[in-house]
């Protein structure tokens, strides 16, 4: 009986301190720690990174975690510009790169891997990595920088890239691969390392497959002459161009063999326009404008007549027919907050079918106020007159206005309210408009001024605003 009573109670110890155990395991969970924000570290490579005097052309890079590489084809800059395509892997921890073309005597390479590798676990990028090796007994050391701006807006496209060429003809650019490449960042600043001293020709080309200047709309900016590349190279200022603007294609109507669909119906036959007032209320600062739906072939402007609300005929305007033979304009000077008719006659207007108007036509409408406009004062420091400034306000990337500018005031007492982009062309033949360049003749593009934040004019108030050169 007593060990029965001493083999219970060890039982019973046994059971309690078990559940113990489990009961302070229960209590402190394990915890995930903060998430990891570290990029993956490069910690040794196969042949070490800036070694000298390399023959292979297979290169293994380890990093302190798992890898992965993403876009490798668009994000790799690899210089020289390689004519094949190197080969690149990862697997685990080891990135590995192959050489395709043969190696260059006493020539420094350097594999720029942007924003491929990041780690497997979190995504952390390793951004623009960079791994160097010299065939020679030297890593050249030498560097060129500067920035690109797009010569007609003042704006930044970082699409663009720049590239170096040796052979300093004007047809390499052409005809020829780059030596050298590198891309924008954000802010269209661009950055070559690890350069061997020699004179080179800087260009500015879109990223495409060729990387060179063989179609005129495409954007393209030069130097005027070749740059000497050492340990006090200059930066530079590239401003890009379209020499010749793209045309949209218009596509072709499909064909249709139902012959119903290929009779204009009644609606389509009839010469129609359209005005461009706004709920029936006429701008103060622009002519009424009628816009046909095909050309005006022949047409009779004192059929085109403007009244007063009591059909009173005005005097003092001027009715146009534009280029387009599209558009009829009636200019004049419109008074605030007034009624109007105009009434087009029946044959005022015809087509080159000899098609009419349905029937005469009328219209009322009135005119805003002068409180539905807001005035500024803008006041331009250190520019330079000789250089015939040109102010352009621009809305949706549209020339609202082009302006010469004569004084460093400009004063408008009505202007349409809205947020405004400012930009000052420089018009260096004052003819009033932005010019290209032209890379045959070295003549550079005129250049735009852009200012970054935005002007807001409104209704019934004024606004004044400096801008610095």
């Amino acid at each position: 009986m007593k060990w029965n009573q001493t083999y219970f109670g060890l039982l019973i110890t046994c059971l309690w301190g078990s559940f113990y155990l489990v009961s302070c395991a229960n209590i402190i969970p394990p915890g995930g720690g903060p998430r990891d924000t570290i990029p993956p570290r490069l910690i040794g490579s196969m042949p070490k990174d800036s070694s000298l005097n390399v023959t292979t052309k297979n290169i293994v890079i380890t990093f302190d975690e798992y890898v992965e590489l993403q876009s490798a084809s668009e994000n790799l800059v690899i210089q020289p510009y390689p004519t094949n395509t190197p080969l690149v892997d990862y697997k685990l921890r080891n990135i590995t790169v192959k050489l395709r073309d043969s190696l260059e005597k006493n020539t420094t390479y350097a594999i720029n891997f942007g924003s491929a590798i990041k780690d497997v676990n979190e995504g952390n990028l390793a951004k623009e990595l960079t791994f160097v090796f010299s065939t020679g007994n030297k890593i050249d050391s030498n560097h060129y920088k500067g920035s690109v701006v797009l010569a007609e807006s003042g704006k930044i496209d970082s699409t663009l890239i720049v590239v170096l060429h040796n052979n300093t003809h004007d047809t390499s650019i052409l005809k020829n691969r780059p030596r050298y490449f590198t891309k924008l960042d954000g802010l269209g600043n661009f950055s070559f390392r690890f350069l061997p001293e020699g004179v080179f020709s800087a260009y500015v080309v879109p990223n495409d497959f060729t990387k060179k200047y063989d179609d005129s709309t495409k954007l393209f900016a030069f130097l005027k002459a070749p740059i000497l590349i050492n340990k006090e190279t200059r930066n530079d200022t590239l401003y890009a161009f379209q020499a010749t603007k793209k045309i949209e294609k218009v596509a072709a109507p499909s064909s249709n063999n139902n012959k119903g669909n290929d009779r204009k119906t009644a609606e389509e036959k009839r010469l129609r326009y359209t005005a461009n007032l706004e709920n029936g209320i006429q701008d103060l600062l622009i002519p009424l404008q009628l816009t046909f739906n095909r050309k005006i072939n022949t047409w009779d402007s004192t059929k085109i007549v403007l009244y007063d609300t009591s059909f009173r005929p005005i005097t003092g305007y001027t009715v146009n027919l534009d280029t387009s033979r599209t558009k009829v304009t009636l200019q004049f000077p419109w008074k605030e907050k007034t009624g109007y008719r105009i009434i087009i006659g029946k044959d005022a207007v015809k087509d080159t079918s000899g098609v009419s108007l349905l029937k005469a036509d009328s219209a009322r409408f009135i005119s805003k106020r002068e409180a539905d406009y807001g005035s500024f004062r803008f006041r331009f420091v250190n520019i330079d007159f000789s250089k015939h400034p040109v102010l352009q306000l621009i809305q949706d990337n549209r020339i609202v206005e082009s302006i010469s500018l004569t004084t460093t005031d400009y004063i408008r007492k009505r202007y349409r309210p809205g947020d405004y982009e400012i930009r000052i062309l420089l018009d260096l033949n004052n003819n009033g408009e932005w010019d290209p360049g032209n890379f045959k003749t070295k003549l550079q593009p005129e250049l735009v001024k852009s200012f970054p934040k935005k002007i807001t004019i409104r209704a019934d108030r004024d606004t004044d605003q400096r801008f610095v050169f």
